[in-house]
């Protein structure tokens, strides 16, 4: 059982530069939003064409908007302390609904006959947030790490080499979490090996 507790976040008029610096990687790289952008950049990628894109953004209805629209009620009604749910025992909750929506994304898309790529990116994403949500019954693995490990492993995946530049989001999102005292090293490793190696699903299935 993870014991670590994560302090309260210094408001932005009181933060140093650095925090500052940390607490907007945080937002901009955070689960949700590479989740949506992924999936539009590969939805598009599958087809080359607005049909594509249509297709990554109906998956991200599902695997990133509606989930966001979630937290961000959850917070306004004081269910959850705020938008990163930096609290453990208040991410059960979110993730396991994500799971249920992400698992209706997946029956739809199938049905729907979405592009073989849009497919298998959501059921790689299924694996990665089915993991996390296991592992965060009892330690609380970095979710932003393991969404930007996988997202990292996906470009990779697809556009080969050239997408190796995209490490630095790995470096940059663990340096915020830390600096922001979110999680420990290990919580930020772990994490980034849980989204990659979930990740691979994509390939069994593209």
């Amino acid at each position: 059982m993870s014991t670590h507790t994560p302090p309260p976040t210094p408001s932005y008029a009181e933060a140093s530069p650095r925090v500052k610096a940390a607490k907007a990687i945080t937002d901009v790289l955070s689960p949700a939003y590479l989740v949506i952008g992924l999936l539009l950049l590969i939805g598009w990628h599958s087809t080359h064409s607005i049909a594509g894109l249509g297709w990554g953004l109906f998956a991200a209805t599902f695997c990133g908007i509606i989930p966001l629209a979630i937290v961000h009620l959850g917070v306004r009604r004081g269910k959850l302390t705020d938008k990163h749910v930096r609290v453990r025992k208040q991410r059960i909750a979110p993730l396991a609904f994500t799971l249920v929506l992400v698992l209706t994304g997946i029956a739809l898309l199938h049905v729907l006959g979405a592009p073989q790529d849009v497919f298998a990116l959501v059921i790689a994403m299924l694996a990665g947030l089915a993991s996390s949500l296991l592992v965060t019954v009892w330690w609380q693995i970095s979710v932003h790490n393991a969404v930007v490990g996988g997202t990292v492993m996906i470009l990779l995946l697809v556009y080969g080499p050239i997408a190796l530049s995209t490490a630095a989001l790995v470096v940059a999102v663990g340096w915020s979490r830390r600096v922001l005292k979110a999680h420990t090293m290990a919580q930020l490793v772990c994490g980034t090996a849980l989204g990659a190696i979930s990740a691979l699903t994509f390939v069994a299935l593209r």
